[in-house]
């Protein structure tokens, strides 16, 4: 995944956060639309939510200044933090091509612990997206958990699956696909929650397909690209991260599907290249 030199990078599209303490720890798990998105995210990355607490965190210690550093695409291709700033601005660049009323959605890097309006979260909860705020959350740190506790290859497509997946969460919110979902049960493999997971997977890899066309990027995404993402979206299928953590698959308690599903629902997308065809709730998934 190289970036085109010469790619100018709006990094106003991301927020750079230092670390911040919280009091008694956890993530809050708002009602409504905020909180299906985060309940789900939140079970597949090891919270607990029956010891969840909403405790406010004190404020974050200042991050770093993203505009100083990441303002081309040789910058991004060189530094982890441009190169999020990089994937993000091509990820909305894409999305206002493929629907109508798409607004635009901040993300924020942070370490260890930050505040949102969904409530605290830290690093255990994984990358997630907030309704409340409409914010993308990623911890750098999780990559590197992906690879040693999951199996995942890494790279940085790898990373730029995970981005695009969170920003799908965004189109749903959106689209008003994350009310029709908290409608539905919350947990089994044919569940609403499943759904709404793979359809996020889906358009992750509709936006990859598209990727090239935004302008930022040196050359269309090649096969090794694309084996990060495979290898990313399988390594969190419920199946893969039950087996590693508890050492059995229980399907009644699938919140993002297996690994296979999200992998086909990657390929579904890139294939295609078309979010239309993303449509996880109708028939089978």
């Amino acid at each position: 995944m190289d970036f085109r030199d010469d790619a100018e990078l709006d990094s106003s599209q991301v927020e750079s956060r230092g670390g911040g303490g919280v009091s008694g720890g956890g993530l809050a798990i708002g009602g409504g639309a905020a909180g299906v998105i985060v309940l789900v995210l939140a079970l597949v990355f090891g919270v607990d939510l029956d010891d969840v607490v909403g405790d406010d965190p004190v404020p974050a210690k200042p991050g770093s200044d993203l505009s100083a550093k990441c303002r081309t695409g040789r910058d991004a291709d060189r530094n982890e933090e441009c190169r999020v700033v990089g994937v993000v601005n091509s990820i909305q660049r894409y999305w206002p091509t493929a629907m109508k009323g798409y607004k635009p959605a901040k993300t924020v890097t942070f370490s260890g612990k930050v505040r949102t309006a969904c409530g605290a979260a830290d690093t255990s909860d994984g990358p997630f997206y907030c309704p409340a705020d409409h914010k993308v959350y990623l911890d750098l740190s999780f990559f590197k958990e992906l690879q040693r506790d999951y199996g995942a290859k890494g790279g940085p497509f790898a990373q730029a699956y995970v981005i695009g997946h969170e920003y799908g969460h965004h189109v749903q919110n959106l689209l008003g696909t994350v009310e029709k979902a908290e409608k539905g049960p919350q947990k089994g493999p044919k569940s609403a929650s499943v759904r709404l997971e793979l359809q996020a997977d889906c358009y992750s890899g509709a936006w990859a397909k598209n990727a090239y066309e935004t302008g930022l990027f040196e050359k269309p995404f090649t096969d090794k690209d694309i084996k990060e993402a495979l290898s990313a979206a399988s390594a969190v299928g419920d199946d893969n991260i039950q087996r590693r953590s508890q050492g059995r698959v229980t399907p009644e308690g699938f919140t993002h599907g297996t690994s296979a599903q999200r992998v086909t629902w990657f390929t579904t997308g890139y294939k295609s290249g078309d979010p239309g065809k993303c449509d996880t709730f109708a028939g089978k998934i």
